[in-house]
């Protein structure tokens, strides 16, 4: 084991390893059920998505274990399972096996990337105002789907939005949900985002939110699963906006695990094995739309492994494991309601907005298109139309200034493929 993951060269031990994948595992084990509720609402089954979201996780931890070295944690992305269900799907009019299929090609073109030295060009290209507002945009669509799934706010005929019924059962126990789970992680409580869902569903069961008869302790079923397993349609291959929307969706897969590998290495003073953790998260994005999920990022909550002594990759194997023997946890996991999930999504929706303020708000050159993109991200409800304005109108504007020579090329070759996408659909 020592000379597999050289732990004697890391300055860590076997049982500190351990130790560490079993806090990473407490932090992150909420996914499975988040993840699976938004994958739910794009037509994929509830208990063939926690499957898949399990062996994505367990294949993306060994995947980056072995591959790096690194305790990075690797799990469906959020804001990227609401991009696949509420942009690609509901929005975009894609069936979820032609998503899955957009989660495939994403993965490829991630791969081209990490394994040549076009990451840099690429992600050199893109200001760093817009990709602060992808992030921004996400979190606030994350917190309208939290408040739109509990019924706390509804659709209006009279307004675009308008507060709802707060006195049912679903909206009471959210609110509740959301002040438990916003007090666990303030107090920086292990596993806070796993109580809060645990809480939440103990409220739900009190208030007779959660039927009787939906009670089931039955074994899952891989019969289920084998409909989702493998199943990317490529049927709108012919179709421009297919590859248009599969390069959005690659793009914030890209800028949002450059910026998450570069951060978790830092953290480890291990920056040689950056290049290493970026290709074994390209190639778990690939494998996340064969498995039947949404696209795969370094997680956030690596930070609490690394925190708590992990060094080298079997922190992250450890990890993996635990979640591929959740898949016993299964009957109770799917008795977790919708009430449980959503003071999750509001939470990280809020800490996600804090990347605002790494935007020059008072250089509108820089600020406009920025903040365009992260009010249509939830006007919208469409996370690749939100960025579409905010990357043509950036150039755009850099030109009118005179200052398109600030502007690299890659920049405007992306603004084009948003322009002409735009053009197929509404003027042809």
């Amino acid at each position: 084991m020592d000379k597999l993951f050289q732990l004697t060269a890391h300055n860590t031990t076997l049982g500190r390893e351990l130790s560490a994948g079993l806090i990473s595992y407490i932090t992150v084990v909420y996914i499975i059920i988040v993840n699976a509720t938004i994958l739910s609402a794009a037509g994929i089954p509830l208990e063939a998505g926690i499957i898949a979201t399990i062996i994505t996780v367990f294949a993306g931890c060994l995947l980056m274990g072995f591959w790096s070295n690194t305790p990075i944690l690797v799990i469906p992305g959020m804001g990227l399972n609401a991009m696949f269900t509420y942009t690609i799907v509901q929005s975009g009019g894609f069936t979820w096996q032609e998503a899955l299929a957009m989660v495939f090609v994403s993965g490829v073109l991630f791969m081209l990337l990490a394994f040549t030295r076009l990451a840099k060009t690429i992600t050199a290209s893109i200001p760093d105002s817009l990709k602060e507002a992808i992030t921004v945009g996400i979190g606030i669509l994350l917190i309208l789907i939290g408040f739109d799934n509990s019924g706390i706010i509804t659709s209006s005929e009279h307004t675009l939005l308008a507060i709802g019924d707060l006195s049912t059962s679903t909206a009471l126990i959210t609110l509740i949900g959301l002040i438990v789970t916003v007090i666990l992680f303030i107090k920086n409580v292990p596993g806070n985002l796993l109580l809060s869902i645990v809480f939440t569903s103990v409220l739900s069961v009190l208030f007779g939110d959660l039927k009787s008869g939906e009670v089931s302790f039955k074994m899952p079923s891989f019969g289920e699963y084998t409909s989702v397993f493998g199943q990317m349609s490529f049927a709108q291959a012919g179709n421009f906006v297919f590859w248009l929307t599969a390069f959005s969706l690659a793009m914030v897969v890209i800028f949002e695990n450059i910026g998450l590998i570069h951060g978790h290495t830092k953290m480890l003073k291990q920056p040689e094995k950056y290049k290493k953790s970026l290709q074994a998260n390209a190639i778990s994005v690939a494998t996340a739309g064969i498995f039947g999920t949404s696209p795969t990022v370094s997680s956030v909550e690596s930070a609490a492994g690394i925190a708590a002594g992990g060094r080298t990759g079997l922190t992250s194997i450890v990890t993996g494991v635990l979640f591929l023997a959740s898949i016993v946890l299964i009957p109770v996991i799917k008795l977790v309601p919708e009430s449980a999930v959503s003071p999750v999504l509001i939470l990280i929706g809020v800490l996600m907005l804090q990347n605002i303020t790494q935007i020059k708000l008072d250089d509108l050159l820089e600020s406009f298109p920025a903040l365009l993109i992260i009010v249509l991200i939830p006007l919208t409800y469409s996370i690749a139309d939100g960025m579409a304005i905010g990357f043509i109108l950036y150039p755009l504007m850099k030109l009118l200034m005179g200052k398109g020579r600030e502007i690299q090329p890659a920049l405007y070759m992306i603004a084009l493929l948003f322009l002409g996408n735009f053009v197929l659909q509404y003027a042809l």
